[in-house]
């Protein structure tokens, strides 16, 4: 692209002009107010002193400049009714007019670029935002997407889109996109000092306008980049970004929010249905459902099924299907795959009017190393840790963060609160923090550099982590953080007042671990692995616990809930319908990914919708009813959620009973009322089988996975049972019950 300039005369290009003039023209120049748009006939020019720098001495003689690559004529306008004609300096791609002062033309002045009327961008002089600047520098911006990236903004009355980038070791910056033919040397945006932002304005630009940074190393590699704080994408395979204006959609969810902002969450019901948007359902041709689509079909679904929340699998933009979203290249954009900001904005509020919450997978612990995204963003380790032994993510191939960079915490905090605050989102599940807080993890030895300390724990991380979490349970009151962290770390779910890493809430993967491996086994072996059904009391409370049936237990091989059941098919329905019913009653709030509530026979295939047409078939229309029933149950009844979290929550009744394979508890809520609940994990009913209860009295079967209208065998007690005034298990009084095989009951005191 560079060419030997053509000089016409000294008049037309001085010695002071022809390197920036060079710069331009090679794509390198990192200052071009510098040299483009009006100036005093100067030290460029001249000899004389700059204009900028002209405090004192009069300026007579003004010159204006525009550098427009490809175009053949370009004249300015003075006044309403005069334009003077640019003169092209001969042989390069720089248009020149130069007169008095008192005839120059007013800011912003309007230029006609080949017919076409266009205010010049170099019209509008750079204006840093020093305070952001400072904060976002110091790792404190919470709001960088307002500075960064692709803005509106109204500059000397004229509206248009301030972009501005962070590139600290870039050599040039430009924007570039389908207003400028993709050309890096059309508008060169100017640095804002020691900050590593760069920053252009140009005037009149619409939403949808595609754009990227096209950016020049220090090396002298060009690399054409999408925005990191773009909040709009092209539909994949394409990665340009879209200019979105901000957003003007009309929220009606204040009910919502100020009930959540009051709500005391740690004794609320939490029944949490996960799902991938891109396979929940489909068109008959395979395309994808909208968001507003997926409103009008999930709001109705959810709401019938008593779930209290969503969480949808990763919806930030992502390029590849594959990837379920966890591979994300656009931490601020709403996936275009199903639809606009605005359209995602419409399917939560109209969750929210449902009474439902929203949690957004969130995936802070890496990102993709695909060139046109953040990885070497100016050419350097940015986003990245430089260190090979920090900068990949062995599993996945990709990037990991650089915690210790203060602008990269002003970017992902920022990413968090403009979910809670832009898309009123109720709670991020953040995936994979394990794989954050430690620095050896899925690492040989060798192959990880200790912390100061000579520790393994990622000190940056961990950081990182705790003010995420105090940002947001102050700025976003009722708001949840939910850990996937699947190792031993103490106190995720703890203040961090108190020490803790603060979030919310924690997956529990040690009883989602040890109740499928449970169950995977042939009853007649489960009396040998009655531990797995016990042992998580030692720590249930040590952690405000979810108890997960996620997406990743029913993929990779790994079949459907319903694939993993032993015996016959009888015995895998029944052994599905314990399962959800031993989630349901057992300390902690629940997560089922899509699809186990209606017995899908096989694994996720995330490239077609779920199964639904099998719902014809009425043991799975009973899974899906049971499924229903087990929420409405749950979040009726007070004593099986008020103390998930605490202690004082739980008794067991039995938990010997190992030769038999049952299980039996209470659940209490703070006001004392309980519930009983009983599981039999074989395949054979046990008769005249007493139970301990607290209390005489009438008991009733609130709910019997084994019922006829599940699909069950219809071994049952009826509705009531009397409690005898017989001491038992340690408790005054006792049931004897006809326990139904492969089943759950639960009663409550009539």
């Amino acid at each position: 692209m560079s060419k030997e300039i053509t000089i016409m005369s000294a008049r037309n290009l001085s010695a002071s002009l022809r390197p920036y003039l060079q710069r331009l023209a090679d794509a390198r120049e990192y200052d071009p107010f510098a040299v483009l748009g009006l100036h005093a006939v100067d030290a460029l020019d001249k000899g004389t002193k700059a204009a900028k720098g002209a405090k004192n001495d009069k300026v007579d003689t003004v010159c204006l400049r525009v550098f427009r690559p490809k175009v053949l004529a370009v004249a300015v306008r003075i006044s309403d009714d005069h334009w003077q004609a640019l003169n092209r300096i001969e042989g390069t791609d720089m248009f020149v007019w130069s007169g008095s002062a008192a005839d120059a033309p007013p800011r912003p002045w309007r230029l006609r670029v080949d017919g076409i009327e266009q205010y010049d961008p170099y019209a509008f002089l750079p204006q840093p935002p020093q305070d952001d600047l400072y904060l976002f520098n110091s790792g404190r911006l919470l709001q960088a997407w307002r500075m960064l990236g692709a803005n509106p903004q109204t500059r000397d009355g004229v509206d248009g889109i301030c972009f501005r980038v962070w590139a600290p070791t870039a050599e040039r910056v430009s924007v570039v996109g389908d207003f400028n033919d993709w050309d890096g040397r059309a508008h060169p945006m100017a640095t804002l000092g020691g900050s590593g932002v760069w920053e252009l304005f140009l005037p009149e630009m619409t939403e949808g306008a595609l754009y990227r940074f096209e950016i020049r190393s220090r090396q002298g590699v060009i690399k054409v980049k999408s925005d990191p704080y773009a909040r709009w994408f092209e539909k994949r395979p394409a990665t340009a970004c879209r200019v979105v204006a901000m957003s003007g959609y009309e929220w009606a969810d204040d009910a919502w929010l100020a009930a959540r902002a009051a709500s005391d969450w740690l004794h609320a019901p939490m029944s949490v249905y996960e799902m991938h948007a891109g396979s929940w359902m489909r068109h008959p041709d395979g395309g994808f459902y909208s968001y507003r689509e997926l409103a009008e079909r999930l709001v109705p679904y959810l709401t019938e099924m008593g779930y209290t929340h969503v969480e949808f699998m990763p919806l930030m933009e992502h390029p590849l299907d594959e990837s379920w979203g966890y591979q994300c290249t656009g931490f601020f954009a709403a996936t275009s795959r199903f639809g606009s900001p605005d359209e995602l904005r419409f399917l939560i509020d109209a969750l929210h009017q449902a009474n439902i919450g929203v949690i957004l997978d969130w995936v802070p612990g890496h990102f993709p190393s695909d060139d046109w995204a953040l990885a070497h963003f100016d050419g350097s380790a940015l986003y990245e840790h430089e260190d090979p032994r920090m900068k990949v993510h062995p599993d996945w191939g990709t990037h990991v963060f650089n915690y210790g960079r203060n602008e990269v915490k002003s970017f992902l905090l920022s990413s968090a609160h403009y979910w809670l605050e832009e898309f009123h989102v109720d709670g991020l599940r953040v995936d994979a923090v394990a794989s954050m807080i430690y620095l050896d993890y899925s690492r040989k030895h060798g192959e990880w550099t200790p912390n100061k300390y000579g520790g393994r724990e990622n000190l940056e991380a961990i950081g990182f982590l705790r003010e995420l979490n105090e940002m947001v349970h102050g700025d976003f009151p009722g708001a949840l953080t939910i850990a996937e962290e699947s190792t031993a770390w103490p106190m995720v779910s703890r203040p961090v007042y108190l020490g803790g890493l603060g979030f919310s809430m924690k997956w529990n993967m040690g009883w989602m671990n040890d109740t499928l491996d449970y169950l995977h086994a042939d009853p007649v072996y489960r009396r040998y692995n009655h531990d797995k059904l016990t042992f998580g009391q030692i720590y249930a409370y040590s952690e405000n616990f979810v108890l997960p049936l996620s997406h990743d237990e029913v993929v990779h091989g790994k079949g459907s809930l319903l694939g993993k059941m032993p015996g016959d098919d009888w015995q895998r329905f029944a052994n599905l319908r314990l399962l959800l019913a031993y989630q349901a009653a057992a300390p902690g709030k629940k997560l089922l990914f899509m699809g186990s509530e209606i017995g899908q026979p096989w694994e996720w295939r995330d490239r077609e919708e779920l199964p639904w047409f099998i719902l014809q078939h009425q043991r799975h229309a009973a899974i899906k009813q049971l499924t229903a029933d087990l929420n409405h149950v749950y979040r009726g009844v007070t004593a099986l959620h008020d103390q998930d979290f605490s202690y004082e929550g739980f008794r067991w009744i039995d938990c010997h009973d190992a030769d038999q394979s049952v299980v039996s508890w209470l659940r209490y809520a703070r006001d004392g009322s309980h519930v009983v609940v009983v599981l039999n994990f074989t395949p054979v009913p046990r008769h005249a089988y007493r139970l301990g209860v607290p209390h005489l009295g009438a008991y009733n079967e609130r709910l019997n996975t084994d019922s006829a209208h599940y699909g069950g065998s219809n071994v049952g007690n009826g509705n009531l049972v009397e409690a005898e005034a017989q001491s038992w298990m340690g408790l005054p009084a006792s049931l004897v019950l006809s326990l139904p095989p492969l089943s759950a009951l639960i009663l409550i005191p009539a």
